[in-house]
């Protein structure tokens, strides 16, 4: 695939700031493209963010980043009507690549002795939601205004946490389950459309969301004894696997969880 097949095309990343959609808007932004971003930073760390932005341009692409929770409804429809405007005056009407790389949830566990250390309702729905609800109503918003078409691809980030299950992992591993079973009913309802969907599952990853998982540690070592190319997986792997994936020729793949792990998974 050469640069001029991606130059000029838009991707849209959602949790775009760090780990895997920062690592894949660097990416696609080498490879040519302009990229809209959402995240969600205070001031503490939305250096992250604008230092995504200067790489983005330093590449000679746009970037048009929103600050926002992109988990809010009204949030949502405000950024999708400021995306439809920025494209209505581009020559490229559409969004080409979409990826949804929103990680934020509850990390308690379903029972505990105290009640106050238990999951609540709340917690649970938000952490569905967040993770993988909004997946669906992302896509919605943008077939609604007319900016995926024929040829456009979106992907979601999963994990091993949608088959194995760790205590404090419970809510995210549920959202994780339901954010693949989201990507095959997106797959077979926009596959009439010519609209792929597909979810890449990553090996463990050194990332800002995992490091907020207590007893990532672990987790980590276990990955590098069981790993057969003997490291973790990085987020720039990820990246040259989705930027290889937004290659316009290949369309013919939807509705499909694919491992990206150097066979992590295939490890007992």
């Amino acid at each position: 695939m050469s640069k001029s097949e991606l130059a000029g095309r838009w991707a849209l990343i959602l949790g775009a700031s760090s780990g895997f959609g920062a690592a894949t808007a660097r990416a696609l932004a080498r490879a040519g493209m302009n990229i809209f971003g959402v995240h969600l930073d205070t001031r503490a760390t939305l250096d992250r963010a604008q230092q995504v932005i200067a790489d983005i341009e330093a590449a000679g692409r746009r970037a048009v980043f929103f600050n926002t929770n992109a988990a809010d409804a009204r949030k949502r429809e405000q950024v999708l009507d400021r995306i439809q405007e920025v494209l209505s005056q581009d020559t490229e009407k559409s969004i080409h690549f979409v990826l949804h790389s929103l990680a934020f949830g509850s990390l308690l566990p379903f029972i505990s002795d105290d009640p106050q250390g238990a999951i609540t309702e709340e917690q649970m729905d938000m952490t569905l939601r967040v993770m993988a609800h909004s997946l669906v109503y992302w896509v919605q918003g943008l077939v609604r205004r007319n900016l995926l078409q024929r040829g456009s691809r979106v992907y979601a980030l999963s994990s091993a946490g949608a088959e194995r299950v760790v205590v404090p992992y419970g809510a995210v591993s549920a959202a994780k389950a339901a954010l693949e079973s989201h990507v095959r009913q997106l797959a077979l309802e926009l596959g009439p459309r010519g609209i792929a969907v597909n979810c890449l599952r990553p090996g463990v990853t050194d990332t800002p969301a995992l490091r907020a998982i207590p007893g990532h540690e672990h987790w980590m070592q276990e990955a590098l004894q069981r790993n057969p190319g003997g490291r973790l997986t990085t987020p720039e792997d990820v990246a040259a696997v989705l930027v290889a994936l937004a290659d316009p020729a290949v369309t013919w793949i939807s509705g499909a969880v694919i491992p990206v792990d150097g066979g992590e998974i295939i490890v007992g």
